[in-house]
């Protein structure tokens, strides 16, 4: 209870010093409580998270630095496939210049090949058109003496054999001719 003193009017009021007390021990107390137990747990709470902040910053630095490594590596990866493809396709390049080149020295072989078989059979064909040549040759030579002697020429080997020197002798000089040229 608060008392009022009268003394010129005015009034002032005093607490009664039992509740002064009371008060004081009160406060004492709960200030006691409040230090002993609350504040500490207060602080550990706030303790917990400022590491919690400070961790999750911590954390976020570290995934955005592996994130960052991994990308580095990502590009270095992309690089080395890059260099790898324009080396297979240098490689095909090459393969391809060396398939052409193989494909036209075969071709070139076989066209060699069938020109040297064509000049061969033509040779074969030349040859056999001149033996029979000189056989019909011989045949109506002997033929068309026969007919200016007035004889019957054929069937002697003297004349066969005459015949065969004759036409040996103009190979011989046709030759000579061509080579002279």
């Amino acid at each position: 209870m608060i008392l009022a003193a009268e003394e010129g009017g005015a009034q002032i009021l005093f607490p009664i010093w039992q509740e002064i007390l009371v008060g004081a021990i009160a406060f004492g107390l709960l200030c006691f409580v409040l230090m002993k137990f609350v504040f500490p747990m207060m602080e550990k709470t706030f303790e917990a998270r400022v590491d919690a902040i400070e961790g999750g910053i911590e954390r976020a630095e570290r995934a955005q630095e592996e994130a960052n490594q991994t990308l580095e590596e990502y590009r270095r990866k992309l690089a080395a496939a890059q260099e790898e493809a324009a080396a297979i396709r240098d490689e095909a390049r090459a393969d391809a210049v060396a398939a052409k080149e193989e494909i036209l020295v075969s071709a070139r072989e076989e066209a060699n090949r069938v020109i040297a078989a064509g000049h061969a059979q033509v040779e074969a064909s030349r040859q056999q058109l001149v033996r029979e040549l000189r056989s019909e040759v011989g045949t109506l030579a002997v033929d068309l003496a026969g007919k200016i002697i007035g004889q019957r020429l054929a069937g002697d080997a003297d004349t066969t054999a005459t015949v065969d020197q004759f036409l040996s002798q103009i190979a011989d000089e046709t030759a000579e001719t061509s080579g002279a040229r």
